[in-house]
C-alpha cells in the first residue's frame, strides 16, 4: 500500500488541564514551552492539574490524524511499551484512520506523557515525559515503510534522544535515495536551541520542505528578524511553510514568498496542536501535487478547527471544511 505521509515521533498520551498563569508561576514552568521532565516529574505534575482530560498525542501522530481526516492516507513509526498507555496510544490512532503496526516494547521506560496547562489566553505549557520513545532508534525505522510514502515527515520533538537523531538521519537516507520527499517540522524554539547544529546539518542534506513558526525559524539561524530568517532558510533550497499564529503563514520557496491568510476563529480555546494541523493540512495538499498556496490555505482550515476547542485532533472532518479545495 502506498501512504501519502509516514511520521515519525513520539509517541505520548495528552494530560490537558485548565489553569491559571498563577500556577504556571508556581511551578517555575516556562509559559509557552515544551520541557522535558523524567517520570518523578511528571507524577508530580500530574498529581497538582487537577481535573484533566486524557487522549493519544504526541506532535507527530496529531499530523498523522488530521492527513487522515483530509482523507489522506498515513502511516506511524513510534515506540510504545505494552502498558495501559501504550495501548490506548494504538487503539486512538487506529480509530483516527492512521496505520501504526509497530510492536510494543516489553522492557524499558513505560509510554510518554504530555502534561499540558492550558492558560486563560489559551496558550500551553507542555511538560513532557518521553517515556518509550526516547529509545527509537535507526533499528526501529522500517525501510519498506518509509519508501512505502510520497512524503516522510520528522518530529523536531524527537530531536532530543540522540537515538532518535540517528534515526531521523536512516529515515530520511532511505527516503532521499528512494525519491521520497522529507519533511520536519522543528516543533519548539526551546528545541532548536539545544539542536541547531544538528537541525541545520539534517536540513541542508536531506530534507525538502520546513514547517515552522517565527519562534523556531529565527532561532534556527540566530537571528532577530522574521524577515531575514525566511531568506536564510530560502538560500538552503527548500522548501519553508512559516506559521505566524494570528497573521497566517509565509510560504517560501526560492522563487517566491506566498503570504496565506489565517482563517477566523470566533473563539480561540486551546492552541495545542494548531501547528501540528497547520502541517496536516499543507501535507495533505503537498502530497496530492497541489499548489503551495492551496497547500498553506488548507493548513489555515486545520488549523482553525483545532484550536476551537480542547485538544490537538480535530472533532470535524476536514475534508468536509476543505470542501472544493481537495478537488
Amino acid at each position: 500500500m502506498q501512504f501519502d505521509v509516514v511520521g515519525i515521533g513520539n509517541a505520548l498520551v495528552d494530560v490537558l488541564s485548565h489553569q491559571d498563569d498563577a500556577f504556571v508561576d508556581g511551578l517555575g514552568l516556562t509559559k509557552g514551552s515544551m520541557t522535558l521532565v523524567d517520570e518523578e516529574r511528571a507524577g508530580e505534575l500530574y498529581g497538582l492539574m487537577g481535573p484533566a482530560v486524557e487522549m493519544s498525542g504526541g506532535s507527530a501522530a496529531n499530523t498523522m490524524v488530521g492527513v487522515a481526516s483530509f482523507g489522506g492516507a498515513a502511516q506511524y513509526l513510534s515506540r510504545v511499551r505494552d502498558d495501559q498507555l501504550g495501548t490506548a496510544f494504538r487503539h486512538d490512532l487506529r480509530a483516527a484512520g492512521v496505520g501504526f503496526d509497530v510492536p510494543a516494547a516489553t522492557a524499558g521506560p513505560s509510554t510518554g506523557c504530555c502534561l499540558i496547562v492550558v492558560t486563560p489566553d489559551a496558550e500551553r505549557t507542555m511538560n513532557t515525559y518521553l517515556g518509550a520513545s526516547v529509545h527509537f532508534g535507526p533499528d526501529d525505522v522500517d525501510p519498506s515503510v518509509v519508501l512505502s510514502g510520497k512524503v516522510l515527515y520528522l518530529e523536531g520533538y524527537l530531536f532530543d534522544a540522540p537515538e532518535a537523531q540517528q534515526a531521523f538521519r536512516t529515515a530520511a537516507r532511505y527516503a532521499n535515495e528512494g525519491g521520497v520527499k522529507v519533511a520536519v517540522t522543528l516543533s519548539d524554539g526551546f528545541c532548536v536551541d539545544r539542536h541547531r547544529d544538528a537541525f541545520l546539518d539534517l536540513i541542508e542534506d536531506h530534507v525538502d520542505l520546513v514547517f515552522a513558526n517565527e519562534a523556531e525559524i529565527t532561532s534556527l539561524f540566530g537571528v532577530d528578524d522574521f524577515v531575514e530568517a525566511a531568506e536564510r532558510v530560502r538560500k538552503h533550497g527548500s522548501i519553508a511553510a512559516l506559521t505566524r499564529s494570528a497573521a497566517g503563514s509565509v510560504i517560501v520557496t526560492e522563487d517566491e514568498l506566498i503570504e496565506v491568510p489565517a482563517r477566523p476563529v470566533a473563539h480561540v480555546e486551546d492552541t495545542t496542536g494548531a501547528g501540528d494541523l497547520y502541517a496536516a493540512g499543507f501535507l495533505a495538499g503537498y502530497s496530492r501535487g497541489l499548489p503551495l498556496h492551496v497547500c498553506g490555505e488548507l493548513g489555515s482550515i486545520a488549523a482553525a478547527e483545532v484550536i476551537s476547542h480542547l485538544g490537538a485532533r480535530p472533532q470535524v472532518s476536514l475534508r468536509e471544511l476543505a470542501g472544493d479545495l481537495l478537488a
